[in-house]
């Protein structure tokens, strides 16, 4: 319960998506309204986040030009291959993905003012995967009010 009496509501889901290519960027936004319609907050806080270590969650534009860059700049931060360059890669082969998902982050807050995300101009949030090519998911969580 708050200071004015009203009772905090809480909404939990799993976002689950077909990763079809080893590295995706996927817009989430309509799926994270939706979430947000079907929780009933009008007012609060909602948190998206990875629940894989080798993706990731964050804000950016929805721009094609734009995406090409992340992939051409996390790729010379952390190429795929020579596999063996890493340490990590013995059993499986996606010590770049996790690199990856560190530099783009796991999750993302954002505030829900009357019923909708309060975001700036042209910001969307994005599931960013680096190591697919099966089934993935991310949890949405809603507080507020």
């Amino acid at each position: 319960m708050d200071r004015q009496g009203k009772i905090m509501k809480t909404f939990r889901k799993e976002l689950w998506f077909d990763i079809k290519q080893r590295r995706e960027l996927i817009n989430i936004t309509p799926q994270v309204d939706n979430c947000i319609k079907e929780s009933g907050i009008k007012e609060g806080l909602c948190l998206v986040n990875a629940m894989h270590i080798s993706a990731s969650v964050f804000i950016n534009d929805d721009e094609s030009g734009l995406h090409h860059d992340f992939e051409i700049w996390l790729e010379k931060l952390a190429p795929e291959k020579p596999h063996k360059q890493y340490r990590h890669n013995g059993f499986e082969d996606n010590a770049d993905a996790h690199l990856k998902r560190t530099i783009m982050g796991r999750e993302v807050t954002v505030a829900i003012t009357n019923g909708s995300l309060d975001f700036g101009p042209w910001e969307q949030i994005f599931y960013g995967e680096f190591d697919g090519k099966r089934r993935k998911r991310v949890l949405v969580k809603i507080i507020g009010e």
